[in-house]
C-alpha cells in the first residue's frame, strides 16, 4: 500500500476495494491511520528517527571510552560529565547533516587530549558498506582541574606501575575536526565546544 497525500481517509469506497482484494478491514485500518498519522506529523518522525540516531551514536562513544578504559587508557574508570556524550552525537549528526551520505559516510577517529599530546582510543566507521565522505576527529579533553585523590597516591608505585590511573576525569569541552574527502577545494572545519 502506498500512501499519498490524496488518499481519503477511511472512505468506505477505499476500504471495499481492499476488501474485495481479500485484504481484512481491521488491518486496512490500522494501515490507513498509521499512513495518517505519518501525513499529519512529518516533522515528529523525523525528529524521532535523529533522537534515535544521537542516542545510539551517544551509546557508541560511551562504549568507545568503554574498551579504551582497559587498553588504551590503563585505568580503572572514566569519569564522563553528564550529557558529555549525547552533546557530542548532536554536533556529529549536524556536522554530517550537509553531507551526501549523511553519517553513514562518516570515518571517526576518537582521541583524548592528555598532558603528553593526544592518544588516539579507536577509529568508528558507521556504516561500513558505504565509501567514506567524510573524516571527523574527536577530542576528549582531560580535565586538567581535578586533583588526584589520596588513594591515587597511595596506590602509586605499590600496587600498580607508575603509568596507571586509578580514575581519569574528562572535561565538559571537546574538538571535532572535519575533513571532506570528496571535495579538494573543501578545507578543514574546525568546532570547540
Amino acid at each position: 500500500m502506498v500512501a499519498t497525500s490524496t488518499l481519503k481517509t477511511k472512505s468506505s469506497e477505499c476500504i471495499s476495494e481492499l476488501v474485495d482484494r481479500r485484504y481484512k478491514q481491521a488491518c486496512i485500518e490500522k494501515e490507513l491511520d498509521f499512513w495518517n498519522h505519518c501525513l499529519a506529523e512529518p516533522q515528529s518522525n523525523a525528529a524521532v528517527t535523529e533522537d534515535r540516531t544521537c542516542q545510539q551514536l551517544a551509546k557508541m562513544f560511551e562504549n568507545c571510552l568503554s574498551r579504551a578504559k582497559k587498553t588504551t587508557l590503563h585505568c580503572s574508570s572514566v569519569l564522563v560529565p553528564e550529557k558529555l556524550t549525547q552533546r557530542i552525537a548532536c554536533e556529529v549528526l549536524r556536522l554530517a547533516s550537509c553531507e551526501p551520505c549523511g553519517l553513514r559516510g562518516c570515518v571517526l577517529y576518537v582521541y583524548l587530549e592528555m598532558d603528553k599530546g593526544c592518544k588516539r582510543l579507536e577509529r568508528i566507521v558507521y556504516d561500513a558498506t558505504v565509501v567514506p565522505t567524510f573524516e571527523l576527529t574527536l577530542v576528549f579533553k582531560q580535565d586538567g582541574t581535578a586533583w588526584p585523590s589520596l588513594r591515587d597516591f597511595l596506590f602509586m608505585g605499590t600496587c600498580f606501575a607508575p603509568t596507571f590511573r586509578h580514575v581519569l576525569k574528562l572535561s565538559p569541552g571537546f574538538r571535532l575536526v572535519k575533513k571532506k574527502l570528496y571535495s579538494s577545494s573543501a578545507g578543514t572545519v574546525v568546532e570547540e565546544c
